[in-house]
């Protein structure tokens, strides 16, 4: 890119002391991968405008070509939160205006790259903030092979697009979940929902593993619905929406059961996947499970959603 003075308007590539991780990791077949912790990168998904692309400094590895924004991990960072780091840093996406849907890990055993793809739940327009960008762009799903795209992405682009459509959502049988474990919760049952509820809340920040929900990839972060009934109704948990029957559950949502905690998990569990999410109900009851299949849900036991919980 030329001014009109004929200089360059490429940024100068900077010099002085890096972070620890700015470092290549040589393969024993001589390949080099940068990033001595590993590499992060974020795929921004709008649903109106596409996907967020950065066209790389020409200085860079396999520069002027297209792909996401990222780079190497700092030391005893993860890579969610160097993800989100770099794409602040080189294409000033607001950390606050994404939310996390999947992490995919790409391990190479000397060395992982870690796409985290999210949805854009607040629309903001990319700004070039450091040296590593030469143009940013929304670019259409179907577009995006038309653009010169650098190799790495442009191998598991088919991948990560069709990772784009899995919506996954879980439907919590709060009283199954509780009950699962004799620890007096019978003594104060909203106390016992409300435990359950901070526990949701930060499972959903953390992610669950892939395996947990029979998904593909590496780590989820669905949203929950945690349906409580009866006297767990009057639970009260600060910064939760609490709503009677949602149309669509956003990150973790409270659905207080007006009769039946079955009739409600399953008229909830039945609208979600009309709505072309993926649902999974959390519950060992065994009826409420063949119900919730019925309902076009898959479900995995009270168990299996407190191993992950850790609470």
């Amino acid at each position: 890119m030329i001014n009109e003075q004929g200089a360059s308007n490429e940024p100068r590539r900077p010099q002085g002391p890096r972070n620890p991780g700015d470092a290549w990791v040589a393969a024993p077949d001589g390949q080099r991968y940068w990033g001595r912790f590993g590499a992060a990168g974020l795929l921004a998904f709008d649903r109106r405008r596409g996907i967020l692309l950065q066209h790389r400094a020409s200085w860079s590895h396999h520069g002027d070509t297209w792909g996401l924004p990222g780079g190497a991990l700092h030391e005893n960072e993860t890579a969610a939160a160097a993800a989100l780091r770099e794409a602040a840093e080189e294409a000033g996406v607001p950390a606050a205006s994404v939310r996390p849907r999947v992490m995919s890990v790409l391990d190479l055993g000397v060395w992982s790259y870690s796409t985290l793809a999210a949805d854009v739940t607040v629309p903001f327009e990319p700004v070039i903030s450091d040296h590593e960008s030469r143009e940013l762009a929304w670019v259409p799903l179907d577009e995006v092979e038309s653009f010169p795209l650098h190799p790495a992405f442009a191998a598991s682009w088919p991948r990560l697009r069709a990772l784009l459509a899995v919506r996954p959502v879980v439907v919590v049988d709060a009283a199954n979940v509780i009950g699962s474990v004799p620890d007096g919760w019978w003594k104060d049952r909203a106390g016992a929902a409300r435990r359950l509820l901070e526990a949701v809340g930060h499972l959903a920040v953390r992610g669950i593993p892939a395996n947990v929900l029979g998904l593909p990839e590496d780590l989820w972060f669905p949203d929950y619905a945690v349906v409580v009934e009866g006297q767990s109704r009057g639970v009260t948990a600060p910064g939760l929406p609490a709503v009677t029957m949602p149309t669509a559950v956003a990150a973790v949502e409270l659905v207080r059961a007006q009769g039946s905690g079955d009739d409600a998990i399953v008229s909830c569990a039945r609208r979600l996947a009309a709505e072309g999410r993926q649902v999974t109900v959390a519950t060992s009851d065994r009826g409420l499970a063949d119900r919730c299949a019925e309902a076009g849900a898959g479900v995995i036991g009270a168990g299996q959603l407190r191993d992950v919980l850790a609470y």
